[in-house]
């Protein structure tokens, strides 16, 4: 062997170094497609969006069953999908879920589900977690929050703002001012942004 061929398989090395190699043996090179693979915009076996909502769904009901398992508490997994996201919904006939419905438990559970099913499928997710129904209560409490705005605007002020909430959140609130006929528009940055409510 030359020193041109020793240096040559050095960078063939350092190149597929955890990487599957291009080889005589029918190994395939990192970007290639495999049998049954499938290329960025090729369909196969009808609509792929649908299958990669499958996929999201089965990742995190996965997760969740493993911290029902983990927590002792037993839970009836729901999935939907609708408009594109995934709707994630445990519940119980005995009401223990409590222990994790509150909103801000709900919240944090519901990202880390999200970061889980980024980790495993590479795209960013979009699922809404519910747990013993904290999604309605929750509701509720955002249409009192709305009430409250309005009934300050009627009375003569000239804006009401809002507590920071996520952007799922901020959209219900959107759609329920609406529904008062009033004005509302998000402001701020990040964990601060908010609803400001107007005539």
């Amino acid at each position: 062997m030359t020193e041109q061929d020793i240096a040559a398989a050095d960078v063939v090395d350092e190149h597929t170094d955890g990487e599957q190699a291009a080889s005589t043996d029918g190994g395939v090179r990192d970007g290639d497609v495999r049998d049954g693979d499938v290329r960025d915009g090729d369909v196969r076996d009808g609509d792929v969006r649908d299958g990669d909502v499958r996929d999201e769904a089965d990742i995190a009901a996965d997760y969740i069953e493993e911290l029902l398992d983990i927590c002792d508490l037993d839970g009836d997994i729901e999935i939907e999908e609708r408009a594109g996201r995934v709707y994630l919904s445990v519940s119980d006939e005995g009401g223990a879920l409590h222990v994790l419905a509150k909103p801000d438990t709900v919240s944090a559970l519901q990202e880390l589900t999200r970061i889980t099913v980024q980790a495993e499928t590479g795209e960013f997710s979009r699922l809404i977690l519910d747990i013993g129904g904290s999604r309605d209560a929750r509701a509720s409490e955002l249409q009192r929050l709305v009430d409250t705005a309005a009934e300050r605007i009627e009375a003569g002020a000239p804006s009401a703002a809002l507590p920071p909430m996520s952007s799922y959140e901020r959209k219900l609130v959107h759609d329920l001012v609406a529904e008062k006929g009033l004005h509302s528009e998000s402001e701020g940055e990040g964990r601060d942004r908010h609803t400001v409510v107007t005539r």
